[in-house]
C-alpha cells in the first residue's frame, strides 16, 4: 500500500509505477531529506505538535537511516517512488506509528521544493570553489607571461599585440563574473519554502523561521503558492551554468585554434591530449573539444527546465518533477569540466618565440604607427589614411612597416623622423597603453592584484 493510497481501491501499475519513480535520479538527496525532515522533526517537537519524545525518537532512527545509507546498507525501492516517500516509509518500518507522525504539517510539495534548495545550495558553493582554482592558476600563467607578447585578434584577424597576460586576464574577468553570478543565485535560493504544504499552508502552529535558521537558511519564503512552485532559482543557476560553459567553450575553442600547426603558440601536455587510431603523428586537443562540445548539453538543459515551467498553472504540478535531470546533470557536467580544463592550463606549454614572431606579422603596429602622426599634429582620419597606403605599399613590396626606410617613410608623410622606429615597436606598443584595462604590464599587474583581493574576500 502507498502512503498516499487511502482512497485508491487499486494498486497502480507497474509500469505507472516506473514511469512516475523519481527514485532513481533524486536518491542524490537523501542527506538533505533527511537533515530537512530532522529540522522538521525537532521543530513539530519544540511547538508541541507532537511529544518530545516522538521528536527525539523521530530524529534518532533518521539519524541512522542516514549512516545506513552511507554505509551502503539500504536499497531504495522504485515503488516507493521518490526519494521522500524511501525515507519515510525506511523511518516507518524501524518504528511504526511514531514514523507516521513526521509528515504532520508537511506535503511532499514543500518538502521538495526544501531538498532540492538545499541540494543546490551546496553545489553552488562546490562549482565557485572550482572557478577559484581555476582563476588561481590563470593568475599564475598571467604572472609568468608578463612580458610574452602575441598578436591580439578581431575577426580572427590580427589587430594588435598585446601580452599573454593580458589575454588570460580577460578570461579571468568572465570567470570572476560568473563567481558574482552564483553569489546572486545562491541568494535566491537561500530562502526556505516548508511550510508552504502543499499549497495553502497547515493549520499547525509551525515555526518555519526555527527550521530556517536550523538548516542555514537567511530567510523563508513569504507565500505558500509560490513556495512550492517557483523553480526559478534551477533556471537561474541552469543560466549561470550555461555562461560558465560558454566562456570555458571560447576558451577551448582557442586553445585549439593555438594548438594546431598553423598557429602552433601552445602545445597541451600528453596527459591532456589524445592521439588516432589511424595517423601516429596526431596529437589531438580532445579535453578542449569534449569541454566544447559538452556546452551543449548544458545549454539543452537549461532550455529543457524554461519548457517545462513556460505554462505550468499554479501551484505545484508533476512536470515539475523533470527540474532534476536537468540540472543535476548540468551540475554534474560543469563539475566534470572544470577541474579537467583547470590542469589542462596548468601543465599546457606556450611557444613565446612563435607568438612573438606572430606578432611582428600582420601589420599590428600599423594603429600605433597611425597614433604617432597624431602626436606629430596630423588629424587622426588623416593619419589613418595615410598608414593605410603604407600598409597597402608594404603588402606589394612584402615588407613590414618598421622594416621601411626613412626614405619610403618620409614618402608617405614627412612628419616621421628617425624615433619612429621605437615608437612603432611591439614592446612599446604594448607598454604605452598604460590606461586601467590595457595590456601594459602595470596595467596588468593591477588588474591580477584586484582579482586576487576578490578571491580572498570569498575565502
Amino acid at each position: 500500500m502507498k502512503l498516499w493510497g487511502g482512497r485508491f481501491q487499486k494498486n497502480t501499475d507497474k509500469s505507472v509505477d516506473d514511469f512516475n519513480s523519481s527514485i532513481r535520479f533524486d536518491s542524490r538527496m537523501y542527506k538533505q531529506d533527511i537533515q530537512g525532515s530532522i529540522a522538521h522533526a525537532r521543530m513539530l517537537g519544540k511547538c508541541g505538535i507532537i511529544s518530545e519524545a516522538d521528536s527525539e525518537l523521530i530524529q534518532k532512527t533518521l539519524a541512522e537511516i542516514l549512516c545506513d545509507i552511507e554505509k551502503g546498507l539500504i536499497e531504495f525501492e522504485t515503488d516507493a517512488e521518490d526519494i521522500h516517500m524511501n525515507i519515510e516509509k525506511i523511518l516507518i518500518s524501524r518504528i511504526g506509528d511514531v514514523g507516521k507522525k513526521l509528515h504532520t504539517g508537511r506535503s511532499r510539495n514543500d518538502q521538495v521544493a526544501l531538498d532540492i534548495r538545499m541540494y543546490l545550495k551546496e553545489e553552488i558553493i562546490n562549482i565557485k570553489n572550482m572557478l577559484i582554482s581555476l582563476e588561481e592558476v590563470l593568475l599564475k600563467k598571467a604572472e609568468d607571461n608578463l612580458d610574452t607578447i602575441l598578436p591580439g585578434y578581431t575577426h580572427l584577424q590580427r589587430a594588435q599585440p598585446i601580452t599573454f597576460a593580458h589575454h588570460i586576464m580577460a578570461y579571468c574577468q568572465m570567470f570572476k563574473r560568473d563567481l558574482e553570478r552564483l553569489d546572486d543565485c545562491y541568494k535566491r535560493t537561500n530562502i526556505m519554502p516548508l511550510g508552504s504544504g502543499a499549497l495553502a499552508g497547515t493549520t499547525y502552529p509551525l515555526d518555519r523561521y526555527m527550521v530556517a535558521g536550523e538548516l542555514g537558511f537567511a530567510g523563508i519564503t513569504e507565500n505558500s503558492l509560490d513556495g512550492v512552485s517557483d523553480r526559478d532559482f534551477v533556471i537561474e543557476l541552469a543560466s549561470c551554468l550555461s555562461i560558465i560553459m560558454m566562456h570555458l567553450s571560447r576558451f577551448s575553442e582557442e586553445l585549439i585554434l593555438w594548438s594546431s600547426h598553423e598557429f602552433n603558440f601552445v602545445e597541451m601536455d600528453d596527459a591532456y591530449s589524445t592521439g588516432s587510431s589511424i595517423m601516429p603523428q596526431k596529437k589531438n586537443p580532445d579535453v578542449a573539444e569534449l569541454v566544447r562540445g559538452k556546452s551543449g548539453r548544458v545549454y539543452g538543459n537549461l532550455m529543457a527546465l524554461l519548457t517545462v515551467m513556460k505554462s505550468l498553472p499554479l501551484a505545484y504540478n508533476k512536470d515539475m518533477q523533470e527540474d532534476k535531470e536537468a540540472i543535476f546533470d548540468s551540475i554534474d557536467t560543469v563539475k566534470m569540466c572544470l577541474p579537467v580544463f583547470t590542469n589542462m592550463i596548468a601543465t599546457m606549454k606556450l611557444k613565446k618565440e612563435n607568438m612573438y614572431k606572430a606578432a611582428q606579422g600582420g601589420f599590428t603596429n600599423a594603429t600605433d604607427m597611425a597614433d604617432y602622426l597624431v602626436k606629430k599634429g596630423i588629424p587622426f582620419r588623416d593619419a589613418h589614411a595615410i598608414i593605410g597606403k603604407m600598409v597597402l605599399y608594404c603588402i606589394n613590396n612584402n615588407k613590414a612597416i618598421e622594416e621601411l626606410s626613412m626614405e619610403e617613410l618620409n614618402s608617405f608623410s614627412d612628419k616621421i623622423e628617425e624615433d619612429v622606429y621605437r615608437e612603432i615597436s611591439l614592446e612599446k606598443c604594448v607598454s604605452e597603453r598604460k590606461l586601467p584595462g590595457g595590456p601594459s604590464k602595470a596595467s596588468v599587474i593591477q588588474a591580477m592584484d584586484n582579482l586576487r583581493q576578490y578571491i580572498c574576500s570569498l575565502k
